[in-house]
Parts: structure tokens; sequence; C-alpha cells
């Protein structure tokens, strides 16, 4: 099973082709697309996953706030919704589901905002809140979370105690950081600052301990040559074995 949640920036525009036929030669069973919009361009995205048998859909867009940034998950399995008590309160960047694979697992997609936003903490609080309840099940927490570890996750210093303990918190309650799970203190940045260059490990995924000895690769991959061309961050590549189905 391989799933991928990439940061497309700004509902893709123009690049929308590009990141389409990009996301096919990746072949997933399973795409998690932050900043995906209700504009034409992320439609016509959403529409290209669906001829690509990711037809089962969900969306974070808000039907009067087409422009702003968003969520989209696209499965080649059905989607349900998921309610989850406690959980972060802006729905444009939090889309909890229950994803219909042969052995049903829970997935929220996140789009954590930065800190000068100020919603960081109680974002934080809401992800933290739906782990806790999630840790006994099958499941991931995946997307763009604006979060790395101090020194390790960073070229220049951005991160701090508050990104330490969310991190140390996920762990704490069986959570597993897919990357550094494979690759322990391996260096990788997802995206870089425009001006001074500066990489930062801002992508993850988070999977529950009933999934972390399924894991079996995770990977960041730029969509193209040129770093940045189709997006400014890279994908994440997560590959799982393949679930067993659940006892009837």
């Amino acid at each position: 099973m391989r799933i991928v949640t990439w940061n497309i920036r700004a509902g893709g525009g123009q690049r929308v082709d590009r990141i389409a036929k990009r996301l096919a030669r990746w072949r997933p069973d399973l795409v998690v697309l932050c900043e995906f919009r209700g504009t034409p361009p992320s439609r016509q995205l959403a529409a290209r996953l669906a001829a690509r048998g990711l037809a089962h859909q969900k969306t974070s867009v808000a039907e009067d706030q087409p422009t702003q940034n968003a969520l989209l998950i696209a499965s080649r399995w059905p989607l349900q919704s998921r309610a989850t008590r406690d959980a972060p309160k802006d729905l444009r960047r939090w889309l909890p589901v229950r994803v219909l694979a042969p052995a049903p697992f829970d997935l929220g997609a996140m789009h954590i905002p930065n800190r000068v936003s100020g919603r960081k903490d109680d974002f934080y609080t809401g992800v933290t809140n739906v782990a806790a309840r999630w840790r006994r099940r099958p499941a991931i927490l995946i997307g763009d979370t604006n979060t790395g570890w101090p020194q390790l996750d960073e070229e220049v210093p951005c991160f701090g105690p508050r990104e330490e303990n969310f991190l140390d918190g996920m762990t704490g309650l069986g959570w597993a950081d897919a990357f550094r799970h494979l690759r322990g203190s391996a260096r990788a940045y997802t995206w870089y600052s425009p001006n001074g260059g500066n990489g930062f490990r801002l992508d993850q995924a988070f999977v529950s301990s009933l999934l972390s000895p399924r894991l079996l690769r995770a990977s960041y991959l730029w969509g193209s040559r040129r770093r940045g061309a189709l997006s400014d961050h890279a994908a994440l590549i997560v590959d799982l074995a393949e679930l067993a189905p659940a006892a009837s």
C-alpha cells in the first residue's frame, strides 16, 4: 500500500497537469494533498486522480471560500467521514476519515498552521487529543505539520520547545514518525526558505503502534529534477506492507 502526501502550493495553478503526471508515476493507493482549493485547477487535479483510480474523495474546501487552502484525500477505497471529539477546530486544515481498505484504518489529514498564525498550539492540542483516542487502532496522521525536531530537522534554528514537546508527546502515545522510525537521524528537508535557502523537514506521517511494524519505506521526493518547480514542498511517500483483512 502506498500513501503520498504533498503540499502542492496554492492549489496547483498552472502546474496541475505536471503534478497529476508526477503523482501517476508514483502509483499511490491514497493521496493527501495540502493547499488544495476549490478552484478550477484543483478540481481538474481531483478529476485526474479519479480517472487514475483514486475515485473516492473527501475535501475540506469550504464552498463559500473556494480560494482558501484546504485538504483533499483521494483513495482507491471508499472513505467514510470520521467524527473526532476534541480535534483541531480549523476544519479546512483537518480532515479525518476511515479508509475502507481490505483491512480498514483511520486517517487524519492535517496542515498545521505556522507559528505566526497564533493557532499552532491549539492545533497541536487537537492532534494530540486525536492521537490519544486513536492510539490503539490502525491509524495514520499525515500532512504538512510545519514542525520538526530542533537541530535535526533544520539547517538554521527555527523549531523550539513547543515543537519538541508535540513530537515527544506523539512518541509517548506510541506514534512513530515514519521517516525517523526507518531512517534514524538521516537528514532530509522538505521545504527551503525563499530568502535564506535554508532547509526544514516540515512534512510527516505518524503511524500508530499497530501500523508501525508494517512500515516498509518512507522517503521524500521532489516533483521534478529542479527542486521547487512543481511545489515548494517535497512529497512524502510511505509504503506499508499489505494489511491482512480484518477477521469476520
